[in-house]
């Protein structure tokens, strides 16, 4: 029975490190951000279906989606975006479907990065819910240094945000990222091996 474990978290919890670790463990993740951006890509399925709904305005010269321009058009009104979610959600949410399908006939263990694992409803998904959690005050400071935001930008990034108090209440296992990147990973490599146990227990 293949085993599927979703891996979320905040914004700048460091995700992207714990998934490019269990990458080099040898596991297979899919990863929604790229799946978004192949769809989005000319010729990709999003790009299709914004391209039927808002017409040529919203390319660039090269035929790309140009997205400042996209942005500004969908939250022009609440209609807007709330069509665009829907439009969107339902075709990301069947390309992941497909993806994860696919693994799910070579790989025993596999995991599926989703930034907006729990708002957007995925976590009857999953077998177990990894979140990466750190605390407000390291999130501040890695968003401040990562993104040039000044302290105020970064809280309001923060407060748009489900909060990681509310994830943690909602994830299997916590994967606590305050520490060096030592202690991130041998936090990985056991949650790994209880799985691996699991599996031949």
């Amino acid at each position: 029975m293949t085993k599927i474990i979703g891996i979320t978290g905040g914004i700048a919890s460091g995700k992207s490190t714990v998934t490019h670790y269990i990458r080099q463990k040898g596991y297979q993740v899919i990863d929604a951000d790229q799946a978004v951006h192949e769809l989005q890509a000319k010729g990709g399925k999003l790009y299709q279906a914004l391209l039927t709904w808002l017409g040529q305005d919203i390319l660039d010269a090269s035929g790309e989606l140009n997205r400042p321009k996209l942005s500004k058009l969908i939250f022009a009104n609440p209609e807007n975006l709330e069509k665009s979610a829907q439009l969107q959600n339902a075709i990301i949410r069947q390309e992941l479907a497909e993806r994860r399908d696919r693994l799910a006939k070579t790989e025993a263990i596999f995991f599926m990065d989703l930034p907006l694992l729990f708002e957007q409803d995925y976590a009857d998904w999953f077998d177990e819910i990894w979140l990466v959690a750190v605390s407000p005050e390291v999130q501040i400071q890695r968003l401040m240094a990562r993104n040039g935001y000044s302290q105020e930008e970064a809280q309001q990034r923060l407060a748009s945000q489900m909060s990681l108090g509310e994830k943690c209440k909602l994830a299997d296992r916590v994967i606590d990222n305050d520490g060096d990147l030592k202690q991130l990973q041998e936090q990985v490599v056991n949650q790994i091996n209880r799985l691996e146990d699991s599996e031949q227990g």
